[in-house]
């Protein structure tokens, strides 16, 4: 009974905070933290948004990786314009690389909500930035204060997709460059990379390789910690499955937005490559052992990188549309 009157208590601060601060109306371009202020009727739009993705995370805990990378996946590719969202022919989620990507559901849940209260309003695209900052929140994450006023995009390709996500084999210098083109630093990459990662799952097939085959040698990849290259094994046989790892593996790290991953990487237990490859490159290095050991600069950091990420390419004013049905354009 008492953990139940504290639940509610935290449920109900969150709950006002998310009111005080979606008033505020601090901006970047057109971009602002509380834009939907006074434009859904007395309704507070994140409020609204809070409570879906709440009760969603009490039966789903691997939510908070879903908006995640549903939030990289779509800005990484015609900038964050909700173009993942769209069922066309050959849209993104059609892709390869977009095959793993779900949650969409609870993103038309939310939609269809908003809709109700006040039509044609809350764009697709603010709604993945606000639902993914709740989920972080809900998985002990920090509060980070999200900008809105984007809109919707009209384009969707899986052709653009696989032309735009990086390889988990892509080398660190290439991925810095990429996230340099996004107007995004080194210490944005490792921060973005780390959060999504921190609470993220990865099928064997991912990283087969580096157990059994390391760049054609027959050999595993000598990076990797042998406790952590034993405990691969037996998930994951040579022959292959559909078994997966966390991409965490610092105990009791699993599912909550900490450094954990940090703290694993640093010795030797990172799963895809380039989680391994930014423990040790002259470029991110310094970043990863400082998010390792220095208590509370990724808290405070990470949400700073989300919110840089959700700056680009966006589409604000009169340009795109909202739409009334996330998965089709309006016309």
């Amino acid at each position: 009974m008492a953990r139940a009157r504290a639940t509610s208590f935290s449920t109900t601060t969150l709950a006002i905070f998310i009111l005080c601060m979606s008033l505020i109306g601090q901006s970047y371009g057109q971009l602002k933290q509380g834009f939907y202020s006074g434009r859904c009727g007395t309704n507070n739009v994140e409020q609204i948004i809070y409570g879906i993705v709440a009760n969603a995370f009490e039966t789903d805990k691997t939510i908070v990786a879903a908006l995640l990378r549903m939030q990289f996946h779509d800005c990484a590719v015609r900038g964050c314009d909700a173009s993942i969202l769209l069922d066309v022919t050959g849209s993104e989620k059609t892709g390869p690389s977009n095959g793993s990507v779900r949650g969409y559901e609870l993103i038309d849940a939310i939609k269809a909500r908003l809709e109700q209260l006040c039509p044609g309003v809350v764009s697709c695209a603010d709604i993945i930035v606000i639902a993914t900052r709740v989920s972080v929140v809900l998985a002990q994450g920090k509060w980070y204060n999200v900008e809105t006023g984007r809109r919707d995009g009209y384009i969707s390709s899986a052709k653009e997709a696989e032309s735009s996500l990086p390889s988990p084999k892509i080398p660190v210098s290439d991925a810095v460059k990429l996230f340099g083109h996004w107007g995004l630093s080194a210490d944005d990459f490792v921060l973005l990379l780390g959060g999504g990662h921190t609470v993220g799952i990865i099928h064997c097939s991912k990283f087969l390789d580096r157990l059994y085959n390391y760049q054609n040698t027959g050999k595993e990849d000598p990076s990797m910690n042998k406790n952590t290259l034993w405990s691969f094994r037996q998930t994951c046989p040579k022959s292959g499955s559909n078994n997966f790892v966390f991409a965490d593996q610092t105990p009791g790290s699993v599912l909550k937005v900490d450094n954990g991953y940090y703290k694993a990487i640093t010795q030797g237990q990172g799963v895809l490559e380039i989680d391994q490859r930014i423990a040790s490159h002259s470029l991110t290095m310094n970043t990863v052992n400082r998010l390792d050991y220095k208590v509370g600069d990724f808290d405070y950091q990470f949400g700073g990188a989300m919110v840089k990420l959700g700056r680009v390419g966006v589409l604000t004013g009169t340009q795109g549309q909202v739409r009334k049905n996330c998965r089709r354009n309006n016309y």
